[in-house]
């Protein structure tokens, strides 16, 4: 067949689509679910290695160039599916901000992902972060070898943002190609806002919105991060706690002194500060600086039905990583997600193991992540925390502290804030999210899991308040991602599920009630 005749009959057969799309029924859950399956049969290497060649580019969002160059590829590669976009900036890191139109009186599905990755640190990886590997196990396959037969999607891609949170992207853009290429009419507008900062807390979100909400109205706002349920089940997720992160150091001599010379006189930061992070939690983990909870959300009797209706975990998990024991007083992780946490993520002090060296250093400093819960706000939870600090007899300071400060105060904090963001946390009965809901429930017969919190961080709060349409947040990636950590991954199963995901939602999703 001549190929402009081929042209001829796709681009026919596209206007009829789009022409009927919103008039026809949905189509069945069945002949969606058959033609992912055909295209990830057919199409699963060429998608792969698709995959492969973005998570290939290096996605810290303070790499300026790196960033922008992950956003002119997703640029590129949308396009093919008929995507109109553009890069935006409010002068930092880029968004990719996109829409494809069936019908301006079709539903339409706004969908966010990030395409920024955390720091990292490839000496603690098995493989290069920025080189993707493809593993059975433990063994690494050859990429090219491995996809010419059957690709066995207990496979794991391993690199940077391969669970977290290139994968949408591609996901999306297949579910596109299956049901195309089965014919299956595609019944809603597509837009897209694709994050290229938060990991960095995507500080200029919020003039990107201000400038451009006026394009991304929409009936229902998926997002697209995050991790399944720990059974491998699909679930909904309606809530994120907040975050919001703080640099903590103590001061001890000026110089570095020998320790056996002076120690038992020269305070040692490094004590000082270990005393005051034992403050601040009890042994169960409960939070025990005054007024921090003063404005936490009680957990409704709605949350807490859902929260039981949940598959418990938590036994499997502490198996899984081998830990002789847990927080939070016997009660279920699903519902410790729900309160305020207070994590050391970091303490930096001297040196261990062949950098460990017998002096008093100069300085200790700790990094602490909050995590947030309706109704907290950065500000509350700064001022508690702060006068908790004077409280324990410190001197808080908000720069380097002078060397008067130094000598007239018995102890020093300095305080260092780093920004932060509210929660968030929706409805669980909506009419959009009981749409979506049934439509989720078609792909196997089993009703996605109702999950009132997740206990990662989103930027929700800003779509929020700009936006007005019910926002749900769909995971994608396997549990065990290791996210933002070291090998990260992804599981091949989990991204033919995105794929399944968004095409049952492209293609079924109405206003109905």
């Amino acid at each position: 067949m001549p190929a402009t005749f081929r042209q001829v009959s796709a681009t026919f057969l596209l206007l009829t689509m789009t022409a009927c799309a919103t008039a026809q029924t949905p189509p069945s859950s069945d002949t969606v679910r058959a033609a992912v399956d055909e295209h990830t049969a057919a199409a699963g290497a060429a998608m792969l290695g698709e995959f492969r060649e973005f998570l290939s580019l290096p996605n810290i969002s303070r790499d300026h160039d790196d960033i922008m160059a992950n956003a002119a590829w997703i640029e590129r590669y949308i396009a093919q599916r008929g995507f109109e976009s553009e890069t935006v900036t409010a002068g930092r890191a880029p968004y990719v901000i996109a829409r494809r139109m069936i019908d301006d009186d079709a539903p339409t599905v706004l969908v966010y992902a990030h395409f920024d990755g955390q720091p990292v640190a490839p000496e603690n990886w098995a493989t290069p972060p920025f080189m993707p590997a493809l593993k059975d196990g433990d063994t690494v396959l050859d990429w090219d070898a491995a996809l010419v037969g059957r690709i066995d999607p207990e496979w794991r891609i391993y690199a940077r943002s391969a669970g977290d949170d290139k994968a949408p992207v591609i996901a999306l853009m297949h579910a596109i190609d299956a049901l195309e290429t089965a014919g299956v009419p595609i019944r809603v507008n597509v837009k897209l806002i694709l994050d290229g900062e938060e990991e960095a807390g995507s500080p200029t979100l919020e003039d990107i919105l201000a400038e451009h909400a006026g394009k991304l109205d929409a009936d229902i706002m998926v997002f697209c991060d995050g991790p399944m349920h720990q059974t491998r089940r699909r679930q909904l997720v309606f809530g994120v706690r907040g975050s919001a992160t703080m640099h903590l150091t103590t001061y001890g001599p000026l110089r570095p002194l020998h320790s056996g010379h002076y120690g038992n006189w020269a305070p040692h930061p490094t004590d000082t500060l270990m005393r005051l992070l034992t403050t601040l939690k009890d042994e169960s983990g409960a939070i025990t600086v005054d007024g921090y909870l003063d404005n936490v959300r009680p957990i409704s009797a709605v949350e807490h039905d859902a929260i039981a209706a949940l598959p418990r975990i938590d036994q499997q998990l502490a198996d899984e990583l081998a830990l002789g024991r847990v927080e939070g007083d016997g009660k279920r992780l699903e519902e410790l997600v729900m309160k305020p946490a207070i994590v050391i993520k970091g303490f930096e002090a001297g040196g261990t193991g062949a950098r460990s060296r017998n002096i008093i250093v100069p300085t200790a400093t700790a990094s602490l992540n909050l995590r947030l819960v309706p109704d907290q706000t950065p500000d509350e939870a700064r001022a508690a925390l702060e006068g908790h600090f004077r409280a324990q007899g410190f001197h808080v300071v908000h720069d380097e502290p002078t060397l008067d400060e130094r000598r007239t105060h018995e102890k020093v904090l300095r305080v260092d804030w780093r920004g932060g963001y509210p929660a968030f946390r929706s409805s669980l009965d909506s009419p959009a999210v009981r749409r979506l809901t049934a439509l989720l429930t078609g792909i196997d017969g089993q009703a996605p899991l109702m999950t009132p919190t997740m206990g990662g961080s989103l930027p929700i709060y800003l779509f929020e308040r700009a936006l007005d349409m019910p926002i749900v947040i769909l995971p994608v990636a396997n549990h065990d991602n290791n996210q933002h950590g070291r090998d990260e991954n992804l599981r091949i199963q989990n991204l033919y599920d995105a794929i399944a995901a968004y095409a049952v939602v492209i293609s079924g999703f109405d206003r109905e009630q």
